[in-house]
């Protein structure tokens, strides 16, 4: 049995890129399938809507010059095409209609935790939905996946089968690491990504020495945190004398969870450790998603969705 909030010392990093997959077991296909017609589905009747008004293209970018016309802003003049041709040239710009979306997917081992259904399963199916509304808004979308070194990198299409790969990718993901590094995620990100992009980062964020990384990339980039919880991870039950697994580790320790000063001190670092985190994400501007593993992520998604429309507005 596991609690999420108990965890111990993860080791050091090592920067890995997992090797090409060979042929896709059937069983996956299936759910892939199963999937892709929930999720389209969805997109068709509720998503690419309230995708498309929050996130267009990220601003404008230059195309051309011409010449002056009556009525033109002076503002845009290009000075220098304006001195070699002796006449008066403007800058002519167009609103960015593509967008770079990568999905930074943690698959440590605390994501294969689930009382109900498994962390990453549940992360998987919210990447689909995301990656088809971005498809269907003629977005690229790339996929990150990381434990506690880089595991996979895939870059940015479009198309529908790329959105099917990398559901595909999440779901046959088997990590090399089994800690947690953000961190090293996010930094890896900066160096990779040179045009601003759309990251949404999904993870249980049960890991800790992100908070520069993130300060840092939440500068040039727009990130999403879209975090994975399981009811379990909240509350400990008092059933007694219990042997507890770190996921990641694989340490074990026993705890008399009938104790009220266990339970007191379970509730207190779990309260402390979320309320570090939203004050981090507050702080760098980074919007959040709540998500549980044991309620539907249709209506956190949309209400994430209504209030970031409200704030453009």
């Amino acid at each position: 049995m596991r609690f999420a909030f108990w965890k111990a010392p993860a080791s050091d990093p090592i920067p890995v890129v997992a090797p090409s997959r060979a042929t896709v077991p059937p069983d996956v296909l299936r759910k892939v399938r199963r999937i892709e017609i929930r999720v389209r589905r969805l997109v068709n009747t509720v998503f690419l809507g309230e995708y498309h008004s929050v996130f267009r293209g990220q601003g404008i970018e230059f195309s051309e010059v011409r010449e002056y016309a009556a009525g033109d802003d002076a503002r845009l003049i290009d000075w220098n095409v304006t001195a070699r041709m002796g006449y008066p040239y403007i800058k002519k710009y167009v609103e960015e209609r593509e967008l770079n979306v990568v999905l930074a997917v943690d698959i440590s081992g605390s994501n294969a935790f689930g009382s109900e259904r498994p962390k990453l399963e549940v992360a998987a199916e919210v990447c689909a939905l995301l990656a088809f509304s971005a498809i269907r808004n003629n977005d690229k979308v790339g996929l990150l996946t990381f434990s506690d070194i880089i595991e996979r990198f895939v870059p940015p299409r479009t198309g529908r089968e790329h959105a099917l790969r990398v559901v595909r990718e999440l779901l046959l993901a088997a990590p090399q690491g089994r800690g947690t590094d953000i961190g090293a995620a996010l930094g890896y990100l900066g160096h990779l990504l040179k045009r601003r992009s759309l990251i949404l980062l999904v993870s249980d964020f049960l890991a800790s020495g992100y908070e520069t990384a993130l300060r840092v990339l939440a500068r040039r980039h727009d990130i999403v945190a879209l975090t994975i919880t399981d009811p379990r991870e909240l509350t400990m039950p008092a059933v007694g004398l219990v042997e507890l697994e770190d996921g990641e580790t694989g340490q074990r320790v026993v705890l008399d969870t009938a104790s009220p000063a266990v339970q007191a001190a379970y509730a207190r670092r779990v309260r402390e450790a979320l309320d570090a985190r939203d004050r981090l994400f507050q702080s760098t501007q980074v919007d959040r998603v709540d998500i549980r593993t044991n309620q539907s992520y249709v209506e956190p998604l949309i209400a994430f969705f209504e209030a970031r429309a409200r704030r453009r507005a």
